[in-house]
């Protein structure tokens, strides 16, 4: 892991000096030299996060240090007093105050509230209320966890431990449950280490329970801890762990609570949820069969087809998206194409023809279906691809990853299959390939490859 940069930083208190000083002897008014001290500050390369970068400054009248002195107080009187019901209510009055203003967009509340104590304040408090303020305590942790930096102080206050306890403690009360695994996925974004320790933890085998003991959709943010447990996002780290991670999940039977959810049809509320986090775990070609031989891909164009007839785009583009995934597997492609999964695969590309995000997905499950498969690359242009693709690139020209998509697709669907070739060749394909080329950089070398395969001398041009 690498060391982590060294920053400038600077006290509120000096940070309020300089302000100070900008008035008194200056001349300067309260907004100039405000104005005055960041912009000398940010020049000389100081971090200002968690400073208050107001004309009041660190005053009394800023919600949070507000917040936070009366959290401390109420905290100090709790250990003194033991604490009532009284001052259950009011620590989570101040609790909501906090989160509010930390939720404020662009207001930098967290990184003040973090500077100054907040994580181990309300870390404190939460290992001392019982269920009726544990809710409020572990979502102002939720909108706490902003960064690095602050993961790293939740980490250094023993956070997962403390969170794990709530979780494996709590297990009558969804809201808690919930709320726990918001933490975990805050906690755990962009920190291998803190993914290192809730797998330590064994979070994996509380997520199964989880999944097993209560109905599906009851514990929405459980999906999402899944999917941040096993993303490699820490860029500190060369080699991530995530990947033997998620052969954990699946050895011990995630795989198949998930896929059950996808049994449940496209109402289901955990639906796209379970998708998603199915995803994340589908990492090898084992896992990938296992979906399969647990009816996952059954369910899955099932989904597809009724996203098709109800007009569901987020479903069709979260389960595209897994069954590309999936499709890695040769077994599962040939599975998916015995299903009728190009047929399907063409009705959604209809249905949502004015979409180029659901056309996107479209092209890129159709991409790895016809990978390495000229049986698959007939298919679909027996279904219709070749028109979808064509009437694709026509209509949205300004959309730089759809025009690239295309371009994949078509490379694929003409390098084995020359009868494809002549098909695309015949309906005007190499001049659209040539303008997405000259309109996107990021297009260049799918479409010079995609003319190359189609057998053109002049594909470099």
């Amino acid at each position: 892991m690498a060391p982590p940069k060294s920053v400038r930083s600077i006290s509120q208190q000096a940070f309020d000096e300089l302000v100070k000083e900008n008035i008194e002897d200056l001349g300067m008014d309260s907004t100039e030299a405000l104005d005055d001290a960041i912009q000398t500050l940010t020049l000389q390369g100081v971090d200002l996060s968690g400073i208050v970068t107001s004309i009041l400054g660190s005053g009394e009248e800023n919600p949070v240090i507000q917040s936070l002195e009366k959290l401390k107080e109420l905290d100090r009187d709790w250990k003194l007093g033991g604490g009532d019901e009284t001052d259950v209510k009011e620590i989570i009055e101040w609790l909501d105050k906090l989160n509010d203003a930390c939720n404020v967009d662009g207001s930098g509340n967290a990184a003040i509230a973090t500077r100054n104590g907040a994580i181990e304040l309300v870390s404190s408090i939460c290992s001392k209320l019982g269920s009726e303020g544990l809710v409020s305590t572990l979502k102002t942790l939720v909108s706490l966890l902003h960064d690095l930096q602050s993961t790293e102080i939740f980490r250094e206050t023993n956070g997962p431990k403390m969170v794990m306890n709530i979780l494996n403690n709590r297990k009558e009360n969804l809201s808690i449950l919930n709320s726990g695994f918001a933490v975990v996925s805050a906690a755990a974004t962009g920190n291998e280490v803190l993914k290192e320790a809730f797998m330590n933890l064994k979070i994996d085998e509380l997520i199964l329970q989880c999944l097993r003991e209560f109905s599906r959709g009851s514990i929405p943010c459980l999906y999402d801890a899944v999917r941040v447990l096993l993303t490699s996002d820490d860029n500190r780290v060369v080699a991530s762990e995530v990947y033997g991670y998620a052969r954990r999940f699946a050895k011990i039977g995630v795989v198949e609570a998930l896929v059950d959810s996808l049994h449940n049809g496209i109402k289901a509320p955990s639906l796209v949820s379970a998708s998603v986090a199915l995803k994340a775990i589908a990492v090898n070609d084992d896992i990938c069969r296992a979906v399969a031989e647990n009816g996952g891909i059954d369910a899955i164009l099932r989904c597809i087809d009724n996203s098709s007839e109800q007009g569901e785009k987020v479903v069709a583009i979260t389960c595209c998206s897994l069954l590309s995934k999936l499709a890695g597997s040769d077994i599962n492609k040939s599975a998916i194409v015995d299903k009728d999964g190009m047929d399907k695969l063409m009705k959604l590309a209809k249905r949502f023809s004015d979409d180029p995000a659901v056309l996107h997905e479209v092209m890129s499950m159709i991409t790895v279906l016809s990978l390495r498969s000229p049986h698959n690359a007939a298919c679909a242009i027996e279904a219709g691809a070749g028109d979808i693709v064509i009437q694709a690139m026509q209509r949205f020209p300004e959309s730089e990853l759809l025009q690239r998509s295309c371009c994949f697709m078509i490379r694929n669907l003409v390098v084995r299959n020359p009868e494809n070739r002549t098909i695309l060749l015949g309906n005007g394909i190499e001049k659209l390939i040539r303008k997405a080329k000259m309109n996107y950089k990021s297009c260049k070398n799918a479409a010079t490859d995609a003319l190359r395969d189609l057998g053109l001398d002049n594909y470099n041009l």
